[in-house]
């Protein structure tokens, strides 16, 4: 075109130029010429678009021909010739033939590439969060577990086994669990061993009485050594329950129905609460059988109706229902209840309420914490609360798998 032009200066004159762009070769597309002269101007066309004036910034910044996709044309140029000792500038235009890259709509469209920035940030952020609290999740809820008394839970092994500081968290947290389990565990067996020591003098004492009686020797001291010995004996076997349940020694897990494992603890329980002028109200679904320790959740549940018992003005009752996993089991009483701080105390070895539920039972405290280590052998649950207008309701949550 720039040769044309200068074989053919008379274009330049009046409005020739103006019909480059009619008269080109078709073959070459649709293409469009602007023509600049030396301050700028276009001179082939009035119809100057802001687009193509913003080329010109760019072309004359870059001081070299260059081309640039806007969003509906390519333009390219200049090429610069002259005529009659005058320089011109030559532009060239395609419209929508050459498909701009994907990111140049980003650049057009800011509010939309803000957006779209946010939601991608937004999702990065989330992905982050979650890949942070999962083993922190884990962590909680293992934490959790150990402080209510469950020594085994550990922080699961994907956790554990991340190459990060959540990986080393984890190790760490699962070799405090260990030393505490071993500690408490060495605790109990401690307890148990000096309750069992404590047997042998006490067994001796008691047979020293038994040959005192028999050769008449009978004395107000004596008969308070014999009683103080009972009140030790009764001790000792309590200490020694306890242990062995929070161990988990005594016995193996058996698939039984409660009714079976609970026929005999039911059977005194009525027997005592009828010489007490008290009723005892059963409702439990004979078709529950599950997994479980049966001489130590009798043991749980034995404690449980005698302080119900105890303490009750008329009415005890013992109920459960079972769901898909847990099986729950209820006992009532309409005695005077407990403060709220001590709901949770009352399940403490030698913990005793200082309130209407005192120490008029002549207990150690330990009948409780006996309860709570059965049903924490069984990886249960076990909560008291008060009853309107009174009265104490103890949940016991068992899961069946």
């Amino acid at each position: 075109m720039a040769e044309h032009i200068q074989q053919h200066p008379e274009l330049l004159i009046d409005k020739s130029l103006q019909r480059l762009n009619r008269d080109r070769d078709p073959n070459v597309g649709p293409l469009r010429i602007y023509i600049t002269d030396e301050a700028g101007q276009v001179i082939n066309t009035t119809r100057v678009s802001r687009v193509f004036r913003r080329f010109q910034l760019m072309a004359e910044e870059a001081n070299h021909p260059i081309s640039h996709q806007f969003r509906n044309e390519l333009i390219f140029g200049p090429y610069q010739f002259e005529v009659e000792s005058k320089t011109y500038n030559l532009f060239g235009r395609f419209p929508d033939n050459h498909p701009r890259p994907w990111f140049f709509f980003l650049v057009d469209n800011k509010l939309l590439t803000a957006g779209f920035a946010i939601f991608l940030s937004g999702l990065l952020c989330g992905l982050l969060a979650w890949y942070l609290s999962k083993p922190l999740r884990s962590l909680r809820l293992s934490a959790n577990a150990l402080a209510k008394g469950d020594l085994a839970n550990r922080v699961d092994a994907a956790t554990a086994n991340r190459r990060d500081e959540m990986g080393q968290l984890a190790i760490a947290f699962n070799g405090m669990a260990d030393a505490i389990e071993t500690m408490v565990n060495n605790q109990q067996r401690l307890m148990g061993d000096i309750s069992h020591e404590l047997r042998t003098p006490l067994t001796r004492l008691q047979l020293s009485l038994a040959l005192a009686r028999k050769k008449g020797q009978h004395s107000t001291e004596l008969d308070r050594i014999e009683y103080e010995a009972l009140q030790q004996e009764a001790l000792i076997s309590e200490l020694l329950t306890l242990s062995r349940v929070r161990l988990n020694a005594s016995e193996k897990r058996l698939t039984a129905e409660l009714t079976e494992t609970l026929s005999q603890v039911l059977d005194d329980a009525e027997f005592e609460a009828e010489q007490q002028g008290k009723q005892l109200l059963i409702n439990i679904d004979e078709s529950i059988s599950f997994e479980h320790l049966p001489k130590t959740l009798s043991r749980a549940i034995e404690n449980l109706l005698r302080n119900a018992i105890r303490y009750a003005v008329k009415t005890v009752s013992i109920e459960t229902t079972q769901s898909k996993n847990h099986i729950t089991i209820v006992v009532k009483d309409d005695g005077p209840g407990l403060p709220e701080a001590e709901l949770e105390a009352i399940f403490t070895p030698f913990y005793r309420p200082d309130s209407s539920r005192d120490r008029e039972s002549g207990g150690w405290g330990l009948g409780l914490a006996i309860t709570q280590a059965a049903i924490y052998a069984h990886n249960g649950k076990i909560i008291a609360k008060n009853r309107l207008p009174h009265g104490l309701i103890v949940t016991i949550d068992l899961p069946t798998n």
